[in-house]
């Protein structure tokens, strides 16, 4: 079997954005039926409007998440929109994705990251780090979340 070549980066072109939405739809509009009226926002309209990112394999998208600053004192990020498409799930892309991300945000200054994970993903965030500061959990296009915290 031979390695497979993974790479993340920071989007900065159109042809990136638009990979990241594929995925995003296949996830999230396809998968998991959130209306996709819901799920592009004004953090969509360009690749600058927050810091989208993108995973490839082989060269191929294969996994795709964003942070915006969230609230300045303490300085925070929140991170969104992570996705990662079913073949590549189980693969450790989900963990490469977050530590790069939370990377980038601790390089511009970010002392903490925040994320609304669907209550299914919350062991996962938790592996990483993140623990859950909502008191319970609650609705975000129709699929349970909790808030979850880390200081990065």
């Amino acid at each position: 079997m031979t390695q497979q070549r993974i790479t993340v980066h920071s989007v900065q072109n159109e042809e990136d954005l638009q990979a990241c939405f594929a995925i995003r739809v296949q996830v999230f509009v396809e998968e998991q039926n959130v209306p996709s009226d819901e799920e592009i926002d004004e953090f969509d309209a360009s690749w600058d409007a927050c810091r989208h990112f993108l995973v490839k394999v082989d060269g191929k998208p294969a996994a795709t998440g964003r942070y915006r600053s969230y609230k300045e004192s303490p300085p925070t990020v929140k991170l969104q929109r992570i996705a990662v498409l079913p073949e590549y799930r189980g693969t450790g892309l989900g963990r490469v994705l977050i530590l790069a991300m939370e990377a980038d945000a601790k390089k511009a200054g970010a002392d903490y990251s925040v994320l609304d994970a669907q209550c299914q993903a919350e062991p996962f965030y938790r592996k990483l780090g993140y623990e859950t500061v909502s008191p319970e959990t609650f609705l975000d296009a129709g699929i349970p979340h909790v808030r979850m915290q880390k200081r990065l």
